[in-house]
């Protein structure tokens, strides 16, 4: 088989599992042939974006056995091409040990990578290593800090971390106003539980501060969103 004819194969079972970063879907649920696969990772050796699509695949399932060992080694080869998607997955094995022994430190590493590339996910996973110390010895400032960059990037988990930190004054002074910003940005966009939970630690904050406090919170949330549109 020829190099390009592998490659429209390859382009083509791509194309038919519809994937993205970091949340994907797949309009073709039909498993692959045992060719299709062989093809797919011979492409892959030498492609990072479809590296990282088969580490996918893998951890999943979709059109292939679910093996998390083999999307592991996949998404860590993406990840040590710079792939900021592959780094902050990997992270993420490490720390919860699937498909790979289970180590903190390496996974503060890899979140580390993404986060310096600016992926908001792992700022925030980051952050919250920084706020529990495992792999990475504790500091509310510096967790504050990653909180914040992913929080400024519209990342609601960063948000409702960040109006935390200033509610309780870690890793920042406390400060009501800024808490409530925080907290009500996360709560204008989040559903279900989660929304109830950001409301209620809002509302929470709120019972501590007078009505101008409260209006000039919400003088500033308003004036994030305005800075900071949400995508149609």
């Amino acid at each position: 088989m020829t190099g390009r004819h592998t490659r429209l194969i390859v382009l083509t079972v791509l194309a038919t599992m519809v994937l993205s970063a970091p949340t994907f879907s797949h309009q073709d649920s039909r498993p692959l042939t045992e060719q299709q696969i062989a093809d797919l990772r011979a492409y892959a050796e030498d492609d990072v974006e479809t590296q990282f699509h088969l580490g996918v695949s893998y951890a999943n399932g979709l059109r292939v056995p679910k093996d998390d060992v083999e999307a592991t080694r996949w998404f860590r080869m993406a990840a040590e091409q710079g792939n900021m998607f592959a780094q902050n997955v990997l992270g993420t094995h490490y720390a919860r040990g699937i498909g790979v022994s289970e180590d903190d430190a390496e996974a503060v590493q890899w979140y580390l990578l993404a986060a310096e590339q600016g992926l908001a996910l792992a700022q925030l996973n980051l952050g919250v290593h920084y706020t529990s110390g495992e792999g990475i010895p504790q500091d509310d400032v510096e967790a504050t800090r990653w909180f914040r960059l992913a929080a400024e990037q519209g990342h609601l988990g960063a948000q409702e971390f960040l109006g935390t930190m200033y509610w309780i004054g870690k890793g920042v002074p406390q400060d009501y106003v800024q808490s409530h910003m925080w907290l009500n940005l996360a709560a204008s966009r989040l559903t279900g539980e989660d929304l109830e939970k950001a409301v209620e630690a809002r509302d929470s904050v709120a019972q501590m501060m007078t009505p101008a406090q409260i209006a000039e919170a919400q003088r500033l949330a308003r004036e994030w969103e305005v800075a900071h549109p949400r995508e149609s």
